[in-house]
Protein backbone atom coordinates (compact mmCIF):
# COMPACT_ATOMS: atom_id res chain seq x y z
CA UNK A 1 0.00 0.00 0.00
CA UNK A 2 2.69 2.65 0.81
CA UNK A 3 4.22 1.89 -2.23
CA UNK A 4 1.07 2.65 -4.45
CA UNK A 5 1.10 5.76 -2.33
CA UNK A 6 4.28 6.96 -2.77
CA UNK A 7 4.35 5.96 -6.58
CA UNK A 8 0.32 8.08 -6.83
CA UNK A 9 2.34 11.10 -4.37
CA UNK A 10 5.45 10.72 -7.12
CA UNK A 11 3.04 11.43 -10.45
CA UNK A 12 1.03 14.04 -8.73
CA UNK A 13 4.17 15.86 -7.68
CA UNK A 14 5.27 15.35 -11.37
CA UNK A 15 1.61 16.88 -13.07
CA UNK A 16 2.02 19.96 -10.76
CA UNK A 17 5.99 20.45 -11.85
CA UNK A 18 4.71 20.02 -15.45
CA UNK A 19 1.93 22.06 -14.97
CA UNK A 20 3.95 25.22 -13.01
CA UNK A 21 6.42 24.78 -15.99
CA UNK A 22 4.42 24.59 -18.73
CA UNK A 23 1.96 27.85 -17.34
CA UNK A 24 5.96 29.43 -16.42
CA UNK A 25 6.92 28.99 -20.61
CA UNK A 26 3.79 31.08 -21.83
CA UNK A 27 2.63 30.45 -24.67
CA UNK A 28 1.73 32.73 -28.40
CA UNK A 29 -1.15 33.07 -30.13
CA UNK A 30 -1.35 35.19 -33.75
CA UNK A 31 -3.85 38.43 -34.35
CA UNK A 32 -4.93 40.22 -37.75
CA UNK A 33 -7.41 41.76 -39.57
CA UNK A 34 -8.42 43.93 -42.26
CA UNK A 35 -6.83 41.85 -44.76
CA UNK A 36 -7.17 41.33 -47.50
CA UNK A 37 -7.77 44.83 -49.04
CA UNK A 38 -7.75 45.17 -52.41
CA UNK A 39 -8.20 43.27 -56.20
CA UNK A 40 -7.01 40.01 -56.07
CA UNK A 41 -4.22 40.29 -58.39
CA UNK A 42 -2.70 42.70 -55.81
CA UNK A 43 -4.07 41.87 -52.74
CA UNK A 44 -3.76 37.77 -52.30
CA UNK A 45 -0.56 37.24 -53.16
CA UNK A 46 0.78 39.21 -50.08
CA UNK A 47 -1.56 38.56 -47.97
CA UNK A 48 -1.12 34.52 -48.52
CA UNK A 49 2.67 35.54 -47.76
CA UNK A 50 2.08 36.60 -44.60
CA UNK A 51 0.12 33.14 -43.84
CA UNK A 52 2.66 31.38 -44.99
CA UNK A 53 4.51 33.39 -42.24
CA UNK A 54 2.24 32.68 -39.37
CA UNK A 55 2.77 28.73 -40.43
CA UNK A 56 6.36 29.03 -39.36
CA UNK A 57 5.70 30.49 -36.22
CA UNK A 58 4.82 28.46 -33.03
CA UNK A 59 1.78 30.33 -32.25
CA UNK A 60 -0.96 28.12 -30.37
CA UNK A 61 -3.98 29.67 -32.58
CA UNK A 62 -4.66 33.02 -34.84
CA UNK A 63 -7.36 35.62 -34.66
CA UNK A 64 -8.40 37.62 -37.32
CA UNK A 65 -10.88 40.15 -36.09
CA UNK A 66 -12.74 40.88 -39.49
CA UNK A 67 -12.48 43.00 -42.86
CA UNK A 68 -11.48 40.18 -44.80
CA UNK A 69 -12.21 42.71 -47.89
CA UNK A 70 -11.79 46.25 -48.22
CA UNK A 71 -14.85 48.66 -48.34
CA UNK A 72 -14.85 49.19 -52.12
CA UNK A 73 -15.16 45.61 -53.46
CA UNK A 74 -17.83 43.04 -53.98
CA UNK A 75 -19.38 40.72 -51.46
CA UNK A 76 -20.20 38.25 -54.22
CA UNK A 77 -20.24 34.54 -52.95
CA UNK A 78 -17.25 34.20 -54.83
CA UNK A 79 -15.61 36.67 -52.86
CA UNK A 80 -16.18 34.75 -49.88
CA UNK A 81 -15.16 31.45 -51.30
CA UNK A 82 -11.84 32.87 -51.96
CA UNK A 83 -11.83 34.20 -48.24
CA UNK A 84 -12.93 30.82 -47.04
CA UNK A 85 -9.97 29.16 -48.84
CA UNK A 86 -7.67 31.60 -47.28
CA UNK A 87 -8.71 30.70 -44.00
CA UNK A 88 -8.12 26.61 -44.89
CA UNK A 89 -4.35 27.84 -45.83
CA UNK A 90 -3.34 28.26 -41.73
CA UNK A 91 -2.06 24.99 -40.65
CA UNK A 92 -3.18 25.70 -37.46
CA UNK A 93 -6.42 26.82 -35.80
CA UNK A 94 -7.90 30.22 -36.62
CA UNK A 95 -10.74 31.94 -35.32
CA UNK A 96 -12.52 34.13 -37.25
CA UNK A 97 -14.97 37.15 -35.91
CA UNK A 98 -17.20 39.13 -38.57
CA UNK A 99 -16.18 42.88 -39.60
CA UNK A 100 -18.47 45.68 -41.38
CA UNK A 101 -17.15 44.88 -44.89
CA UNK A 102 -18.12 41.61 -44.97
CA UNK A 103 -22.23 42.39 -44.72
CA UNK A 104 -23.23 45.82 -43.05
CA UNK A 105 -21.51 47.71 -45.78
CA UNK A 106 -22.13 45.33 -48.62
CA UNK A 107 -25.84 47.84 -49.51
CA UNK A 108 -23.38 50.05 -51.37
CA UNK A 109 -23.17 50.38 -55.01
CA UNK A 110 -19.63 49.77 -55.47
CA UNK A 111 -20.14 46.34 -53.36
CA UNK A 112 -22.73 44.92 -55.35
CA UNK A 113 -25.48 46.68 -54.03
CA UNK A 114 -25.77 43.18 -51.92
CA UNK A 115 -28.88 42.72 -48.85
CA UNK A 116 -26.74 42.44 -45.50
CA UNK A 117 -28.95 40.61 -43.59
CA UNK A 118 -28.83 38.45 -46.44
CA UNK A 119 -24.77 38.32 -46.77
CA UNK A 120 -24.67 38.07 -42.75
CA UNK A 121 -26.46 34.82 -43.06
CA UNK A 122 -23.90 33.43 -45.93
CA UNK A 123 -21.28 34.39 -43.78
CA UNK A 124 -22.76 32.41 -40.81
CA UNK A 125 -23.14 29.29 -43.10
CA UNK A 126 -19.85 29.32 -44.39
CA UNK A 127 -17.23 30.31 -42.45
CA UNK A 128 -19.23 28.98 -38.39
CA UNK A 129 -18.90 24.87 -37.36
CA UNK A 130 -20.70 25.03 -34.48
CA UNK A 131 -17.94 23.73 -31.83
CA UNK A 132 -14.50 24.49 -33.68
CA UNK A 133 -12.46 27.00 -35.65
CA UNK A 134 -11.66 27.36 -38.98
CA UNK A 135 -7.65 26.17 -39.63
CA UNK A 136 -6.47 22.90 -40.97
CA UNK A 137 -6.09 21.87 -37.52
CA UNK A 138 -9.31 23.87 -35.57
CA UNK A 139 -9.51 24.56 -32.22
CA UNK A 140 -12.25 23.25 -29.83
CA UNK A 141 -14.44 26.65 -28.99
CA UNK A 142 -17.66 27.26 -27.29
CA UNK A 143 -20.17 29.20 -29.44
CA UNK A 144 -22.65 31.51 -28.32
CA UNK A 145 -25.27 29.72 -30.34
CA UNK A 146 -25.06 26.27 -29.01
CA UNK A 147 -24.80 27.73 -25.37
CA UNK A 148 -27.60 30.35 -24.89
CA UNK A 149 -30.73 29.41 -26.72
CA UNK A 150 -32.22 32.81 -26.25
CA UNK A 151 -29.18 33.69 -29.06
CA UNK A 152 -29.38 30.63 -30.99
CA UNK A 153 -28.56 32.43 -34.18
CA UNK A 154 -24.64 34.37 -32.91
CA UNK A 155 -22.77 31.23 -33.60
CA UNK A 156 -20.03 33.87 -34.83
CA UNK A 157 -19.63 34.55 -30.61
CA UNK A 158 -17.18 31.85 -29.50
CA UNK A 159 -14.68 31.28 -26.73
CA UNK A 160 -12.27 29.05 -25.05
CA UNK A 161 -9.52 28.69 -22.42
CA UNK A 162 -6.04 28.07 -22.98
CA UNK A 163 -3.35 27.74 -20.48
CA UNK A 164 -5.52 29.47 -17.90
CA UNK A 165 -6.62 32.30 -20.45
CA UNK A 166 -10.36 32.89 -21.42
CA UNK A 167 -10.41 34.10 -24.98
CA UNK A 168 -13.64 35.43 -26.77
CA UNK A 169 -15.14 36.98 -29.80
CA UNK A 170 -17.68 39.15 -29.64
CA UNK A 171 -19.67 40.53 -33.30
CA UNK A 172 -19.20 44.34 -32.86
CA UNK A 173 -18.16 45.99 -35.64
CA UNK A 174 -17.46 49.64 -37.55
CA UNK A 175 -19.97 51.58 -39.13
CA UNK A 176 -20.51 52.70 -35.83
CA UNK A 177 -22.29 48.70 -34.94
CA UNK A 178 -24.74 48.98 -37.46
CA UNK A 179 -26.77 51.07 -35.35
CA UNK A 180 -28.55 53.49 -38.13
CA UNK A 181 -31.42 55.25 -37.46
CA UNK A 182 -32.71 55.87 -41.09
CA UNK A 183 -32.84 51.47 -41.68
CA UNK A 184 -35.57 49.71 -39.30
CA UNK A 185 -34.23 46.39 -40.31
CA UNK A 186 -30.83 47.66 -39.33
CA UNK A 187 -31.86 48.91 -36.10
CA UNK A 188 -33.35 46.02 -35.04
CA UNK A 189 -30.54 43.72 -35.90
CA UNK A 190 -28.35 45.91 -34.01
CA UNK A 191 -30.48 45.90 -31.17
CA UNK A 192 -30.41 42.02 -31.02
CA UNK A 193 -27.17 41.20 -31.63
CA UNK A 194 -26.24 43.84 -28.90
CA UNK A 195 -28.39 41.76 -26.53
CA UNK A 196 -26.71 38.90 -27.65
CA UNK A 197 -23.30 40.95 -27.42
CA UNK A 198 -23.82 42.34 -23.73
CA UNK A 199 -25.16 38.37 -22.86
CA UNK A 200 -22.08 37.27 -24.07
CA UNK A 201 -19.62 39.79 -22.46
CA UNK A 202 -21.04 39.07 -19.61
CA UNK A 203 -20.83 35.08 -19.78
CA UNK A 204 -17.40 35.61 -20.37
CA UNK A 205 -16.26 37.01 -17.46
CA UNK A 206 -18.72 34.79 -15.15
CA UNK A 207 -16.46 31.98 -16.96
CA UNK A 208 -13.44 33.64 -16.02
CA UNK A 209 -14.37 34.14 -12.59
CA UNK A 210 -15.66 29.94 -12.71
CA UNK A 211 -12.16 28.58 -14.58
CA UNK A 212 -9.64 30.86 -12.08
CA UNK A 213 -8.65 32.30 -15.21
CA UNK A 214 -5.67 34.47 -15.45
CA UNK A 215 -6.21 36.55 -17.61
CA UNK A 216 -9.47 37.35 -20.37
CA UNK A 217 -9.11 38.31 -23.91
CA UNK A 218 -11.45 39.82 -26.28
CA UNK A 219 -11.77 40.25 -29.57
CA UNK A 220 -13.79 42.47 -32.08
CA UNK A 221 -13.56 44.52 -35.31
CA UNK A 222 -14.39 48.10 -34.37
CA UNK A 223 -12.27 50.59 -33.19
CA UNK A 224 -15.41 51.42 -30.52
CA UNK A 225 -13.83 55.17 -30.01
CA UNK A 226 -14.89 56.05 -33.43
CA UNK A 227 -18.18 58.12 -32.92
CA UNK A 228 -16.44 59.55 -29.72
CA UNK A 229 -17.04 63.07 -28.68
CA UNK A 230 -14.76 65.59 -26.51
CA UNK A 231 -17.41 64.90 -23.78
CA UNK A 232 -18.00 61.50 -23.46
CA UNK A 233 -16.49 58.08 -25.20
CA UNK A 234 -19.56 56.95 -25.71
CA UNK A 235 -22.69 59.22 -26.42
CA UNK A 236 -26.18 58.36 -26.81
CA UNK A 237 -25.71 57.55 -30.40
CA UNK A 238 -22.88 55.41 -30.20
CA UNK A 239 -23.22 51.40 -31.08
CA UNK A 240 -20.63 50.84 -28.68
CA UNK A 241 -22.46 52.38 -25.48
CA UNK A 242 -24.09 49.47 -23.89
CA UNK A 243 -21.94 46.59 -25.06
CA UNK A 244 -18.68 48.50 -23.95
CA UNK A 245 -19.17 51.46 -22.13
CA UNK A 246 -22.04 49.92 -20.09
CA UNK A 247 -20.92 46.31 -19.84
CA UNK A 248 -17.14 45.29 -20.88
CA UNK A 249 -15.37 48.04 -18.60
CA UNK A 250 -17.65 47.69 -15.52
CA UNK A 251 -16.88 44.22 -15.52
CA UNK A 252 -13.44 44.52 -16.36
CA UNK A 253 -12.93 46.94 -13.23
CA UNK A 254 -14.77 44.90 -10.86
CA UNK A 255 -12.38 41.60 -11.75
CA UNK A 256 -9.35 43.31 -11.71
CA UNK A 257 -7.49 41.38 -13.54
CA UNK A 258 -5.20 41.95 -16.77
CA UNK A 259 -7.43 41.80 -19.66
CA UNK A 260 -6.34 42.29 -23.70
CA UNK A 261 -8.88 44.04 -26.33
CA UNK A 262 -8.04 43.05 -29.30
CA UNK A 263 -9.35 44.82 -33.20
CA UNK A 264 -9.27 46.28 -35.93
CA UNK A 265 -10.52 48.81 -38.19
CA UNK A 266 -8.16 51.43 -37.86
CA UNK A 267 -5.19 49.77 -39.74
CA UNK A 268 -2.92 51.67 -37.68
CA UNK A 269 -0.61 49.04 -35.29
CA UNK A 270 -1.15 50.66 -31.90
CA UNK A 271 -0.75 49.39 -28.20
CA UNK A 272 -2.30 51.44 -25.39
CA UNK A 273 -4.57 51.76 -22.35
CA UNK A 274 -7.25 54.52 -23.56
CA UNK A 275 -10.07 53.11 -21.76
CA UNK A 276 -11.89 54.53 -18.25
CA UNK A 277 -14.73 54.39 -16.59
CA UNK A 278 -16.45 57.63 -14.75
CA UNK A 279 -13.76 59.60 -16.13
CA UNK A 280 -10.93 57.26 -14.36
CA UNK A 281 -8.66 55.02 -16.48
CA UNK A 282 -8.55 51.48 -16.49
CA UNK A 283 -5.16 50.50 -16.16
CA UNK A 284 -5.98 46.82 -16.38
CA UNK A 285 -7.32 46.54 -19.64
CA UNK A 286 -4.66 46.89 -22.94
CA UNK A 287 -5.84 47.40 -26.44
CA UNK A 288 -4.45 45.83 -29.44
CA UNK A 289 -4.87 47.50 -32.64
CA UNK A 290 -3.44 45.14 -35.62
CA UNK A 291 -2.20 46.74 -38.92
CA UNK A 292 -4.21 45.76 -41.88
CA UNK A 293 -5.16 46.98 -45.45
CA UNK A 294 -1.93 48.39 -46.83
CA UNK A 295 0.11 47.06 -44.05
CA UNK A 296 -0.03 43.60 -44.68
CA UNK A 297 1.61 42.49 -41.61
CA UNK A 298 0.03 40.39 -38.25
CA UNK A 299 0.99 40.24 -34.33
CA UNK A 300 2.63 37.40 -32.29
CA UNK A 301 1.17 38.45 -28.64
CA UNK A 302 3.05 36.26 -26.12
CA UNK A 303 1.27 35.44 -22.68
CA UNK A 304 3.40 34.88 -19.84
CA UNK A 305 2.03 35.03 -16.16
CA UNK A 306 -1.00 36.75 -16.78
CA UNK A 307 0.96 39.79 -18.65
CA UNK A 308 0.97 40.43 -22.62
CA UNK A 309 3.95 41.38 -25.20
CA UNK A 310 3.92 41.97 -28.66
CA UNK A 311 5.74 41.04 -32.09
CA UNK A 312 5.35 42.24 -35.64
CA UNK A 313 5.25 39.52 -38.33
CA UNK A 314 6.37 40.36 -41.46
CA UNK A 315 4.93 38.30 -44.66
CA UNK A 316 7.13 35.75 -45.79
CA UNK A 317 9.48 36.67 -48.56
Amino acid sequence: MKTTLLRVGLAISLALTLSTAHAQQGFSFVAMGDLPYGAPDKAYGPYRALIERVNTLDAKFSIHVGDFKSGSTQCSDQEFANQREHFGRFKGAVVYTPGDNEWTDCHRANNGSYNPLERLAALRQLFYTPGQSLGQQPLAVQNQSTSMPAHARYVENQRWLHQGVLFATVHIVGSNNNLESRDPAANQEFFERDAANVAWIEAAFEQAQLQKASALVLAFQADVFDVKTVWEDFPGWSGFRKSIGETLLPLASRWGKPVLVVHGDSHQFKIDQPFQLNKKPLPNITRLIVPGASDVRAVKVFVKDAAFSFEMVEAAR
